[in-house]
């Protein structure tokens, strides 16, 4: 087996976990078009909770931690804009 061989199957790998990663996202709009947020809110919420707290476990360093609540804080600033204009 060649090297390039062992590339293309892990690219068509790569692949495949993206158009389920995409397929995934779609699903979860759909659902939070269709529900209210006071169903998926909390759901949501349980989600991100989780994946920080694997973080922290995994020992990331204090630079990506930081980058990730800052990415957060933009996240919450946007979706607070976006309320106020729609209001």
């Amino acid at each position: 087996m060649s090297d390039s061989n062992a590339r293309e199957r892990l690219d068509a790998k790569h692949e495949r976990n993206r158009e389920q990663r995409i397929k995934g996202i779609k699903r979860w709009v759909e659902y939070i078009r269709s529900e209210p947020p006071e169903t998926w809110g909390p759901q949501q919420n349980a989600v991100v909770d989780d994946q920080l707290d694997a973080a922290q476990s995994a020992g990331t360093s204090a630079s990506h931690q930081q980058r990730v609540e800052d990415v957060a804080a933009e996240i919450l600033e946007a979706r607070n804009e976006s309320d106020a204009d729609s209001e």
